[in-house]
């Protein structure tokens, strides 16, 4: 077998979801399940009675997941990491947690840590060439749990994941793919609408990516924005 960029021809054309989206994709890894029960959430534990969301405790979530998955969370990572519920109210369905590691403009290069609990969908978003940077361009490596990537291309059916009903009505993308854990996939097209949402335990995602340049952010739903 011969490699294309360090994948193999059977990986580089396999996957017929992967290919019509023209996404690189490699083929399911043989990663099992982790042995650990994962608890149910429900969004009353992450705002109080006034719908005021509860960072510290959504914190706290990502690092219970972290235990469950026996991924480190040293001090460095604790500091930087934020969390946000885009300002939705549905935390447990859009969501996420990360940590910018690096963010060179000069150089156009970018580094930056995921965290979804179990169902979170990051709101679908796109990113736009700004006077600073080039549409932003991204691939995503899968380290614990596993996601459904979902951008342009043909509509999967039946879709393997069920969506939140909060981003219903604002979504535009319907192909997906299922990314699991040692396997990466990329956007397809620059500043093309995409989103990513957790298997049933959460996910820890690596993004390798230019320059992220927040003023090219936009999101499908104008109900999200960065609080």
């Amino acid at each position: 077998m011969t490699k294309k960029n360090g994948i193999t021809r059977r990986q580089a054309v396999g996957g017929g979801i992967a290919a019509a989206a023209g996404l690189v994709l490699a083929q399911p890894s043989d990663a099992k399940a982790h042995d650990h029960k994962v608890p149910k959430l429900t969004n009353e534990q992450f705002y109080d009675k006034d719908g005021k969301f509860l960072a510290d405790k959504a914190r706290q979530a990502y690092y219970d997941m972290f235990a469950r998955f026996h991924y480190p969370n040293p001090k460095p990572q604790q500091e930087l990491m934020w969390v946000q519920d885009f300002g939705m109210g549905d935390f447990i369905h859009a969501g996420m947690a990360g940590v910018f590691w690096f963010n060179d403009k000069e150089n156009n290069y970018f580094g930056h840590d995921i965290y979804l609990l179990p169902g979170q969908q990051i709101p679908e978003h796109k990113h736009l060439k700004t006077e600073d940077a080039v549409a932003k361009r991204e691939a995503w490596h899968v380290r614990h749990g596993m996601i459904y990537c979902l951008g342009t291309g043909p509509e999967t059916k039946p879709m393997p994941v069920k969506l939140p009903e909060s981003q219903e009505k604002t979504r535009t993308v319907k192909n997906c793919c299922r990314v699991m854990p040692g396997e990466v996939n990329s956007l397809n097209e620059a500043e093309a609408f995409h989103f990513m949402i957790a298997g049933p335990e959460g996910a820890i995602v690596t993004e390798y990516a230019t320059y992220h340049d927040g003023a090219g952010l936009r999101f499908a739903n104008p109900k999200a924005t960065l609080g």
